[in-house]
């Protein structure tokens, strides 16, 4: 007597047919982030992780249900749809924290990146990302939080650079202390070709790329605009200008990739150790500012050190 085909007998043939089908499954169900692809209004497939995000388990799924359950509100997922409408629409994802609810009724803060699967048809499908940041944005509603760090990228901001820079200046504790200022070049053109929305999103990325290439110890805040400074405590100008040599390699090497939109850009760095003719925050973000200025001067792309009042040296051109 010949056995009847279990649903997973078939799912194996399904799937060794349609090798792509079989991967995407795999990725699903093993991958440790929360995705789903939705559509006409319900999700679609979700990924095993997406399903635990939202409170469910291995009895209950929320593949082929409404997206709307999955919101606060009417209104609320009625604000979504419209802004997710308005983005795709403009080629751009969707990139913004939403409140969920789970399937026990709690709620939870969510950033949801949502695309598109075809960007020439923005109505139809969509993959949506979600990540639980109800701590990370608790932690950004406190007034302490606030006060140090830069909203657009999360870095450090000028307060906090410049009280963390103020403890070295003047300091005898014979630990050499370098600084790095970085200007992007030409960011003008990036915000008049692909608007502030764009260039926010890509000072953001820039700004998290620029941590991961330095030390824990190291600090990297966002004066303003398209300015950064990296504080390097215990760190000579030598080893200043290798990682600012790093440095501009990896953001001329660094990609934005926001939706249809495509960029690239390079950057001047001016480096300053610290030094006692330099008794002052200012006087340290200047001569910074002024290495950074020259290096601009010279075609961008490149480091020059601050020496000493009115010298520079060279240590790499574009």
């Amino acid at each position: 007597m010949r056995r009847r085909p279990s649903g997973e007998d078939m799912q194996n043939h399904q799937d060794a047919a349609d090798p792509t089908a079989a991967r995407m499954r795999a990725l699903l169900v093993r991958a440790p982030l929360a995705v789903a692809f939705v559509g006409a209004g319900r999700f679609e497939v979700v990924s095993e992780h997406f399903n635990h995000l939202f409170g469910h388990g291995d009895d209950t799924d929320l593949s082929g249900t409404d997206q709307r359950g999955a919101l606060v509100s009417d209104s609320s997922h009625q604000a979504l749809q419209a802004r997710m409408g308005a983005a795709f629409g403009g080629g751009r994802p969707l990139d913004e924290e939403v409140e969920f609810v789970r399937r026990d009724g709690s709620r939870f803060w969510g950033r949801l990146q949502a695309t598109p699967v075809h960007w020439e048809q923005p109505a139809g499908e969509a993959m949506w990302v979600v990540e639980d940041v109800t701590a990370a944005r608790t932690q950004r509603m406190q007034p302490t939080w606030s006060a140090k760090h830069d909203e657009v990228t999360e870095l450090s901001n000028r307060r906090e650079i410049e009280r963390r820079l103020a403890d070295h200046v003047g300091s005898r504790r014979h630990e050499p202390v370098s600084v790095l200022f970085i200007d992007i070049d030409k960011f003008s053109d990036v915000v008049q070709g692909m608007g502030a929305e764009v260039a926010d999103h890509f000072l953001y990325g820039l700004g998290q790329m620029l941590v991961t290439k330095v030390r824990a110890s190291d600090v990297v805040a966002r004066l303003e605009n398209d300015h950064f400074v990296v504080l390097l405590p215990d760190c000579d100008q030598h080893y200043a200008q290798i990682v600012a040599e790093k440095l501009r390699s990896a953001i001329a090497g660094y990609r934005l990739r926001w939706g249809l939109h495509r960029t690239r850009v390079k950057a001047s760095l001016g480096v300053v150790q610290l030094q006692p003719t330099l008794d002052t925050v200012d006087a340290v973000l200047g001569a910074g500012q002024l290495a950074c200025t020259e290096a601009k001067a010279a075609g961008g792309d490149s480091v020059r050190v601050f020496v000493s009042s009115g010298s520079y040296e060279e240590l790499a051109g574009a």
